[in-house]
């Protein structure tokens, strides 16, 4: 009788003592393929979170999750990071992001050459007056009381931005093309102090477009300067993507060695048939500088095909003084005249495809080449763009089909390639059906792990997932993000490598790419079974000049 009890009472302890040693999480992913994000080999493995925290990792067999996501056959990586995202107007239509979502990214970086601040009372009224179908009320200033808005709006994805030198010489310069006086070089720096402590990731430009590109190299590295003192990175849309690609590149490597910051090319390409051969060259012209010590990096979208305004191909004259000046300047029968004449297609017209128009009447344009519109109206190409731009009083938005796939494939194989979309995260319904887009904003990223790394075999997966989360964590300084380490922020994809796929395509872009099946943006769950939640988890992710820091 003694000996039977004794066995109940050691059972007994024995099964306090195993709970005391089970611990108890708010999730565990259990048996997934894990992707560190950091490069090295995948394993399997179960994570646990806590709150907003990766709280453990490996095998947690004995741990118990109040939720509990079996993802056996499915890769576990960070949430991706979007190194270039125009997605500023549309998180302010729908904050639900679902076109970025639904392809694992949880960090929009934003602000290519323009930021949403500081903007003065003139440049508000200027953002009011180009609204197109997505209408908003402007009740910020500063960049940094702008993130602040969407963070509590409600977003589901983290949002930073860079603070746009377009946007500080517009404020303090307007459109005027000469270089600033000293005291307006000041206000600029000032401007960008303010932005960086404000917690701006660093400075951008964009310099084939006004006024980003009135500004000469050294007035950028005044500018860069100041960003590289609270940590910031300098970015750019480079002044020139086709025959002074070479030139172009070399000027940010200047800027890098001269205000000693980190620089980033977007969109690294070389554009029009005619240069393709320059990217060998511009490859070459970083690679050297990488190797003096400069950290110089790139990134890109997965497709041939850019997306810009059709303005872009009228002579630099008339877009000096931004849009108003150039309607004004089409108005004129002389000006209009020689406008015609100097159009330089780099890209031919067939080539060019529209997609968006502020005027709900000549939307029924959307999907014609510039060609067929041309050819339907009977007059040349180059008083088709003049014309089209005069009568929907916008730049146009459209699709230039200018690169080499064997380019996007000798790209992708850079180790210091990361990957955005430059386009908005929309959702496939509503007020965003009313334009088309480019398909890389629904599918640059699912494009990457399905077309490329699974099918074309380009790059293995593990190096894809390196270039998506903490390559560019790292070249921002991100505190925290960007791996699956214990301690980190939970931005966490579950997706299935054998079917994860972009849908979107030129002709019918507003499609959701597949085969992401989980995400979690600091710890909630905004996509479950590959169906968004509807949750609103995310946050300003801040760079390192951060005053609160």
């Amino acid at each position: 009788m003694k000996s039977k009890h004794f066995v109940i009472v050691f059972l007994a302890i024995g099964l306090f003592l195993g709970c005391e040693n089970q611990k108890s999480y708010d999730l565990v992913i259990r048996d997934g393929i894990i992707i560190d994000g950091s490069g090295e080999k995948s394993f399997k493995g179960d994570i646990a979170i806590n709150a907003d925290t990766i709280a453990a990792m490996g095998d947690l067999k004995s741990a118990v999750g109040s939720v509990e996501i079996d993802a056996s056959g499915l890769s576990v990586t960070p949430g991706f990071i979007n190194m270039l995202s125009w997605a500023n107007v549309s998180l302010i239509e729908d904050g639900r992001s679902q076109g970025d979502i639904r392809q694992g990214v949880t960090l929009e970086v934003m602000g290519e050459g323009r930021s949403m601040g500081p903007l003065n009372e003139v440049m508000k009224m200027e953002m009011k007056e180009s609204q197109q179908n997505i209408t908003y009320d402007i009740n910020w200033t500063t960049l940094g009381e702008y993130l602040e808005f969407l963070e509590e709006k409600g977003i589901s994805t983290n949002i930073a931005s860079f603070v746009g030198n377009g946007t500080l010489r517009e404020y303090v310069m307007n459109y005027e093309s000469r270089p600033p006086d000293a005291a307006e070089l000041e206000k600029m720096k000032e401007l960008t102090k303010q932005a960086m402590e404000e917690g701006a990731v660093g400075l951008s430009t964009s310099l084939i477009y006004v006024p980003s590109g009135h500004a000469k190299t050294e007035e950028i590295i005044e500018l860069a300067k100041i960003a590289a003192a609270y940590g910031g990175m300098y970015v750019s849309h480079i002044r020139d993507e086709e025959e002074y690609l070479l030139d172009a590149v070399q000027e940010l490597i200047t800027i890098s060695k001269e205000a000693d910051i980190r620089s980033e090319i977007y969109h690294f390409k070389a554009s029009g048939n005619a240069n393709w051969h320059l990217l060998d060259s511009a490859i070459i012209l970083v690679d050297n500088a990488r190797k003096e010590g400069l950290p110089i990096t790139t990134d890109m979208y997965m497709y041939n095909a850019s997306s810009t305004g059709l303005n872009v191909v009228l002579p630099a004259w008339a877009k000096e003084g931004g849009h108003k000046k150039t309607m004004e300047l089409i108005a004129q029968p002389t000006k209009r005249k020689q406008m015609i004449k100097e159009i330089d297609f780099h890209v031919p017209p067939e080539k060019i495809l529209l997609v968006g128009f502020r005027n709900e009447q000549m939307r029924q344009l959307i999907g014609k080449t510039l060609a067929e519109i041309a050819e339907e109206r009977n007059i040349s190409a180059s008083e088709a763009v003049v014309d089209l731009i005069q009568e929907d009083n916008s730049r146009i938005q459209v699709v230039y089909f200018s690169m080499s796939e064997e380019n996007i494939k000798k790209k992708l194989a850079l180790p210091y390639m990361a990957i955005c979309s430059d386009a908005g995260s929309y959702t496939n319904e509503g007020v965003f059906l009313e334009q088309s887009t480019h398909p890389r904003a629904y599918g640059s990223f699912a494009r990457l792990l399905g077309h490329y790394v699974r099918d074309e075999k380009v790059i293995p997966l593990e190096e894809a997932i390196y270039k998506l989360t903490s390559l560019p964590a790292t070249n921002l300084k991100l505190k925290n993000r960007g791996l699956l380490k214990t301690g980190f922020y939970a931005d966490v994809v579950v997706f299935d490598p054998d079917k994860i796929k972009d849908n979107a395509t030129f002709a019918k872009p507003h499609q959701y790419a597949t085969g992401m099946k989980h995400v979690f943006v600091n710890g909630i769950q905004v996509l479950k079974d590959g169906e968004h939640t509807g949750a609103f988890p995310g946050r300003v992710v801040r760079g390192p000049g951060w005053k609160g820091n």
